[in-house]
């Protein structure tokens, strides 16, 4: 109980994404309560920057798990993610009212704030993750590969591929690590199963693909996005599009009104499966549905985080492993700078007066360094003021 009510508290506070999810448990777990050392808490989040998946949830998984086991890890998520995702599974609800030009409005300046938002993680994680020529080559080439043809398989090979150049051209580019020991009880066979139903699940989700959105195939099509996304919650938005939207499952505008809504809450980003999952009940079993695209994009990178513990001192002094990650992010860079562009550019951006709002959103966030709410208010009473102008 002492880890879940942690775990609610942060997911009732936490704002500002992932970066800022990794401050406020530093500041509870090793900090406050002393459940980790500095140098626990630096090995386990290097795992999970390493892995693909949400970080600051896996991090949080892998908290609640050295704290009280497997129910601790669960409780930690269903903790840190049940508010969240309740509040998106309410605003799934209330889309359908929001039909008048009022309603319009909010939905449109939802859309702009996807648009600032994107741009801002687009710029701040090209800083970190392409400092050399080298990357910024791989985001390029990723980046015109994902705008000539955007698909899953697309850009599955562009993240082989990227992580294939990332050994051959990044030279002795090293994984973070350090040399204190985690306490974990799992040990090297465990953690092998785990990835090898990571892997089953990967393959074989697909066979339950279908046309219209069923329990199985929203379970495959989410299962595959939380399993190839790297470089935090933003970069699951083009994975996702192209899943849900390009298939028909649901418009542009309620995918798009759903991230933006996404920005103005606390919690992790991926809970933004929980709302899309709502969308494509359809009013039938709702709550299954969410259920089904919640856990199921979480799953992949919980069973990775855990699978890789107890492996992870050997895999850590594997410097071609270094290489790998360093070139799938940079890739990543590309990938959302396909998805800034289409959809959400070619979907948010219809008059100039749109553009001037969004260039104001993003102004607030990359100059002012002001909180997603702000843009989310900002954006959503501007585009309502515009109706009387």
């Amino acid at each position: 109980m002492e880890v879940f009510f942690t775990f609610l508290k942060l997911g009732m506070i936490s704002f500002g994404g992932p970066i800022a999810h990794i401050g406020y448990f530093r500041a509870e777990f090793v900090g406050r309560r002393g459940w980790l050392s500095d140098s626990q808490f630096g090995q386990l989040l290097a795992i999970c920057q390493f892995l693909p998946g949400p970080a600051s949830s896996q991090l949080g998984f892998c908290i609640g798990l050295l704290r009280a086991g497997w129910l601790g890890a669960l409780s930690a998520f269903l903790a840190f993610t049940l508010p969240s995702a309740l509040l998106l599974i309410a605003f799934a609800a209330a889309l359908p009212m929001l039909s008048g030009p009022m309603g319009a409005a909010a939905i449109h300046g939802l859309k702009l704030v996807a648009c600032a938002v994107v741009a801002d993680a687009v710029l701040g994680m090209s800083k970190t993750l392409c400092p050399d020529t080298p990357r910024k080559t791989i985001a390029f080439f990723a980046l015109a590969a994902l705008l000539s043809m955007s698909s899953a398989i697309v850009q599955l090979i562009v993240v082989v591929l990227a992580a294939l150049a990332g050994v051959l051209f990044l030279g002795n580019i090293s994984i973070p690590g350090n040399e204190t020991k985690i306490q974990i009880s799992l040990g090297p066979r465990v953690g092998g199963i785990l990835l090898l139903l990571f892997a089953a699940l990967l393959i074989g989700l697909p066979i339950f693909s279908s046309p219209s959105p069923t329990l199985e195939s929203v379970a495959g099509v989410f299962y595959r996005a939380g399993a190839l996304v790297f470089g935090g919650g933003h970069v699951v938005l083009p994975l996702l599009q192209d899943s849900v939207v390009a298939t028909g499952w649901m418009t542009p505008d309620q995918f798009l009104a759903g991230y933006g809504g996404a920005q103005a809450i606390p919690g992790p980003m991926f809970a933004f499966s929980a709302y899309l999952g709502s969308v494509l009940s359809q009013g039938n079993a709702t709550w299954l549905m969410a259920a089904t695209a919640l856990i199921f994009m979480f799953l992949p990178g919980f069973l990775l985080v855990t699978g890789v513990l107890p492996l992870w001192r050997a895999v850590s002094h594997n410097p071609a492993a270094g290489r790998a990650i360093a070139g799938v992010n940079a890739a990543v860079v590309g990938l959302l700078g396909a998805a800034l562009y289409n959809p959400i550019f070619l979907s948010g951006i219809t008059v100039s007066s749109d553009l001037a709002i969004a260039v104001v959103a993003f102004g607030l966030l990359a100059i002012g360094r002001l909180t997603p709410i702000a843009v989310v208010a900002w954006c959503v009473v501007a585009c309502i003021a515009r109706l009387w102008f």
